[in-house]
């Protein structure tokens, strides 16, 4: 799908040319290649809250190297397939969500997407040897959207192959060849990001909805559109027309089957984690899950079934509906 050019980007400089197949004016140059969401940064008052969290409630592990890589303590690290870790989370002065760590194919494809973003005027800060040592990958950049995400682009994890061992008995997040899962990050200035994700960053638009919070038909429609990259997971990222304190509406993890889902809800209740949405199956992704907090304040979807997408032949669409059945958001206000 090619997207129609305008407003802040065509306004900063970024030029554009004709597509000789659709006719619409595409962006000069390739749009990146960003194959999957490689890992997510999660800021904590209290890192041992989310050790105890990412090992005990999402199954997760924590990763061998830890100590090595921050000896001091200040961060831990969370692996749940042969990657060195999918979640970091770094000792920080707030709760929040700190950033979307984005993966392309090698360094020829990382230099591109850095002149991209140059074109697009957006500003780059390249990664410090701390910070690359840190990710574990051979470089990094890092940059914000229109509304103040902070994303990092990075190629070449370092892998040890080492093998993922529940703590507590979770048999695989389903990552091959997927990235991470999803994250849906609030973008309040839509127009603008929808440009920026879609121009710049390269992603596609799978489908799109329209909610409201309550039942009120004067409270405005926020637009939600999800947003694919260069593999077949329905979405890696979903952009949400509303503020949100901790920086992400939520992110996702994928389990193998039904059951999975139902030992984390078990957990989730032992270890006093609060439900922010019942089980339920989602109209767009098909993903049968449930949503709990995490410590960092931002929402943890954990679910299975997700829809695998041939980007070939899928039509985009709108949902009007957010879910088949369950999925009481109301759950989290209470």
């Amino acid at each position: 799908m090619k997207n129609r050019p305008g407003g802040a980007l065509a306004e900063s400089g970024y030029r554009f040319e004709p597509d000789p197949f659709s006719g619409l004016p595409t962006a000069q140059g390739q749009n990146m290649d960003i194959r999957g969401l490689g890992y997510v940064i999660a800021d904590s008052t209290d890192i041992n809250q989310w050790r105890e969290y990412g090992t005990q409630v999402l199954g997760m592990m924590e990763a061998p190297n830890s100590a090595q890589i921050a000896p001091d303590g200040d961060v831990v690290f969370l692996k749940m397939d042969d990657r060195p870790y999918r979640i970091l989370v770094r000792q920080s002065d707030r709760d929040g969500y700190g950033a979307s760590g984005w993966e392309v194919a090698n360094g020829a494809a990382f230099e591109q997407a850095l002149t991209e973003l140059a074109q697009a005027d957006i500003p780059v800060i390249r990664g410090s040897e701390a910070q690359i040592a840190q990710r574990q990958v051979q470089d990094l950049a890092i940059f914000q959207d229109p509304d103040g995400n902070t994303h990092e682009l990075f190629w070449g994890p370092a892998q040890d192959f080492a093998r993922f061992i529940s703590p507590v008995g979770v048999k695989a997040f389903i990552t091959d060849g997927l990235g991470l899962g999803h994250t849906v990050l609030p973008t309040p200035s839509f127009d603008k990001g929808v440009e920026f994700y879609t121009q710049v960053m390269g992603f596609g638009l799978s489908d799109l909805m329209k909610v409201r919070f309550t039942p009120d038909p004067a409270e405005p429609e926020k637009r939600l559109h999800f947003l694919h990259c260069n593999n077949s997971r329905h979405h890696s990222l979903a952009i949400f027309e509303c503020p949100i304190p901790s920086g992400c509406v939520h992110m996702m993890l994928e389990v193998s089957d039904m059951d999975e889902v139902g030992r984390a809800m078990d957990r989730m209740n032992a270890h006093n984690v609060k439900l922010t949405a019942t089980l339920g199956k989602h109209t767009n992704d098909e993903m049968v899950s449930f949503y709990m907090r995490t410590p960092s304040g931002f929402d943890m979807e954990y679910g299975c079934g997700g829809l695998v997408v041939d980007w070939d032949t899928h039509t985009t669409f709108e949902s009007t509906v957010v879910s088949h059945w369950g999925h009481d958001f109301s759950v989290g206000h209470q």
